[in-house]
Parts: C-alpha cells; structure tokens; sequence
C-alpha cells in the first residue's frame, strides 16, 4: 500500500468511474485514490495511465487510509444493492466530517433515506446527479450535488473542477439543495432527456413519410436547424447518426437498428413522481410510454393489419420542414416547462430550496439536454423567480405563439396520415389545456360526486357542496 495521500478518492472504475477518476486526476490540485472491488480494474487503470498518479488500494481500509481529512469518496457502481454494500464499508472505516457522494443514478427516495441513515454516523452523504455519460465524465460533466452545505464546502471545489463549463466560464455545478435533491433533478434532466429525444424522433419521422426524403439528406436538414433556436447537443447527434451508413449493408443505420427503445427507468421514475406530486407531464409521459409501445414488439406484430389512413406526401416539402421544426420547438418548450414544474412541485414537498435559473445554468454544457435555449431559460428566472411556469415568460409565450399554427398543422397532417406523434399531440393538447377558459373538469367533478358522494366546488361562492342524486336533487353546502 502507498502512504501517498489523495484529497478525493473513486470506488468503482467500470467505465464511467474510471474516466470520472481520470477527469479528477487531471485537474491541477487534484490527487485521486481509487478502489475496485475487483482488484484487476484497478491496476489496469492504474497500468494504463500512468500519468494520472493515482493512489490504489487492494481494500476498502487501505482506500480510507490514503485519503486525506476530511475524507471524500464518490461512488460509482451500480445503483441498488451494491452501492448499499459500499456505503455499508465506507461508513464502517470513516470517521464524522467525511464524505460519502454517491455518483450514480440512484432513485431520489433512496438517497433520502440512505442520507438519513448516515447521518447518525455524523459522515456526510451526498447524492450527486451526473449528466454527460462517458464524455462527459471524462471532458467534464454537468453535476448536481445534495447533501448538507457543509459538505459543499469541501466538496463544492472539486466538483468545480473537473465540472464542464459553459460558454462565459462559468462550470457547471451548483449545490442543488439538502439530502435527495441533487438525485430528484438528475432524474427531472432525464425525464426532460426523454421528451426531447422522442420530439427530434417524431420530427424525423414525419419529415421522412411526410417528403420522403432519405435519413442522409434529413441529417441536412438537422444539421441546419442546429444553427438555429434548436441548437443542442441532441439535434448534433441526431444528424450523425442519420449520417451513418451500415458497413455490412449498405444501408442506412437507421434503417438497420431495431426499432425498440430502451430505458433504465428515470423516465418512468420521473413520471411517476410527477404523478405523485399532481403536475401534469404529458411530453414526458408520453415520452416514456412510446419507448414502452416500441417494445411491444409481439403486440405491434399482430396489430399491423389494423386499418388506418396511409401517409399522405406533402404538396410543399420546404414549408413542411419548417412548420415541423417550429411544431418541435414550441413542444420541447412545453417539456422543459413543464419540467421545471416538477421541480418546482418536488422541491415544496421535501423543503428544498432549489434556484431554478441555477439548475438551467449548470445544464448549458456537459449535460445530454445542453441546449441554446438553456440560457434564455436562465434569464427567465432571473427576471422573474416566482415565475409560475416557464411558458408564461414572456420570451416563451412569444416562441410558442410564434410556431403554434405550424404545431397545429403537423399535428393535424400527423394524425390525418395515421402517423404517430405522441409527444407533439400532447404538449399541444397541455397548452389548449393551459390556456382554455373553461375545462371538461367541471363535468368530471359533477360525476364523481353522483357515484361517491366527492363534492364539488362553485364558482360564484365559497365551500364545498353535493347534490343528492338519489333523492331529490337539492344541493347541500358541507
């Protein structure tokens, strides 16, 4: 064992662990221990970049050792069961003051919980959400900490340091709020990831039924929009992936992947915590249920004899195009918004003191959702931080207004052609919601207090009422 000590340690070195290490040992100041369960990954990290100057260890009480106080480690294994397993044998060797991040894509919940927990040891815990997948962790990711202020304080450097940084400086890393916090916005910047990705995949697929037009030549059409309001890192990726062609055919890569999406549930967790918290997240949902259909692979086998419009080709392919980037700019602002929502909802219910413009700040670079837009979501809630919905900010309401009569016609063509477009329908069908005067709820309510007695409210006095249907209809104040 070395008597070298390091300021920050890793535990766990599969990929991301291992670049997050790296990413570490090449910021100035920075000394790195590093812990395998598996002894051989370490000293393949360690043989393979030498120049990194890590300080390994074969167990979990050398790794403490090498480490300086107060003790920093972050976690990087797979969430569940091994990482309760390597918190259980960090607790056991360190001391009160020490710190225990864990860096993986943990359920919010748990991280309260486990928080709680080691609390009681006086070690600090912090949940810290990671956004840039194996780039990022390497070349500087986007970083969401919890935990205590205090733990921020020792903490807070060095996530600075190998933190992506957006365009004026600024790293992007922010400590989000108390215990799950960081892990709940994490998982809303996955959610938010869902619906983008399902939007730019809509968008495609309609160009392409809708003009016909080959996956290369609507890489054009991608690469261009990302010089517009559209510019982000996954309308980038979009046009290379239709860029690439299947070495052992000849074909388009798209053509030749399956068409089944996967997913390894933040979006699920994301639309279920919405759920629970009451806020409607319909791109999202919608979103996270179309990877659901594709699945359905023996379902949509059988189905695909049921009858159905065929895609009608459009009369002006130019101006298609257009309405269809206007349709997905003023759908992927409903998501963020209502995204936002979600933090918003969850940061009141768990007594988070979140900064919205702050959270859009630190997702301006390094993270998969890195966008343009990004920075006039920051404005907005600098110049308004009890915005109610990020919609409502003057520049978005003016985006949305500015693109709805496209958004409506794409909608319109889509299911007058039978081709599926859920995340467009919806976010649409959110801002009818949004904006409408008078909603079918009225109805809704008036039925529920028929069947179970659940009362209504009016809307020329105050109180709650029911109506005896089953007698003689008088209406009671209650």
């Amino acid at each position: 064992m070395s008597s070298a000590k390091a300021n920050i340690g890793v535990v766990g070195l599969a990929v991301m662990g291992s670049n997050l290490a790296r990413n570490l040992a090449s910021r100035e100041g920075n000394s790195v221990a590093v812990y395998n369960r598996t002894g051989s990954k370490t000293d393949e990290l360690v043989a393979e970049h030498p120049e990194a100057g890590f300080v390994p260890s074969k167990t979990v009480a050398e790794f403490a050792a090498s480490l300086e106080q107060p003790r920093t480690a972050i976690i990087m294994v797979q969430a569940g069961a091994a990482t309760n397993a390597v918190i259980d044998q960090l607790v056991a060797e360190f001391e009160p003051g020490d710190i225990i991040v864990d860096g993986g894509n943990a359920l919010f919940t748990d991280t309260i919980r486990r928080e709680a927990a080691v609390r009681e040891t006086g070690i600090h815990f912090v949940g810290c959400g990671i956004s840039g997948g194996e780039e990022g962790a390497l070349n500087g990711p986007s970083l969401m900490p919890g935990g205590t202020v205090e733990s921020y304080e020792t903490l807070g450097p060095i996530l600075r340091s190998i933190a992506a940084l957006a365009d004026d400086g600024e790293p992007c890393v922010t400590h989000i709020g108390t215990d799950g916090a960081g892990h709940f916005v994490k998982m809303v910047h996955n959610g938010i990831e869902y619906a983008d990705m399902q939007l730019i995949g809509e968008a495609y697929d309609l160009i392409r039924r809708g003009t016909g037009k080959t996956p290369a030549e609507i890489a054009e059409i991608f690469a261009a929009w990302n010089t517009t309001e559209l510019e982000s890192y996954l309308i980038e990726i979009t046009a290379e992936v239709l860029r690439q062609v299947d070495a052992e055919t000849g074909s388009p890569l798209v053509d030749v992947i399956l068409d089944a999406a996967g997913a390894k549930g933040t979006g699920a967790w994301t639309v279920q915590s919405a759920l629970n918290l009451g806020v409607p997240s319909t791109g999202i949902a919608e979103a996270t249920f179309a990877r659901s259909l594709s699945s359905q692979l023996g379902q949509r086998a059988q189905a695909k004899g049921l009858p159905g419009p065929e895609a009608a080709a459009v009369d002006d392919a130019d101006a298609f195009i257009e309405d269809v980037r206007l349709a997905l700019y003023a759908s992927k602002i409903i998501a963020y918004s209502q995204g936002f929502d979600i933090i918003v909802a969850g940061a009141e219910e768990h007594g988070w003191n979140i900064d919205k413009g702050e959270v859009a700040k630190i997702w301006r670079a390094g993270c998969i959702i890195r966008a343009r837009f990004l920075e006039r979501i920051t404005e907005a809630y600098a110049e308004q931080p009890d915005l109610v919905a990020l919609v409502l900010a003057p520049f978005f309401t003016d985006a949305v207004a500015g693109g709805q009569d496209a958004w409506r016609r794409v909608v319109q063509y889509a299911a007058g052609s039978g081709i599926p477009a859920p995340a467009f329908s919806s976010t649409l069908a959110y801002y009818d919601g949004l904006r409408a005067d008078r909603l079918p709820a009225a109805l809704v309510q008036g039925q529920r207090d028929f069947f179970g007695a659940h009362t209504y409210r009016r809307v020329d006095r105050e109180g709650s009422f029911h109506t005896e249907w089953s007698g003689d209809r008088s209406e009671t104040a209650l």
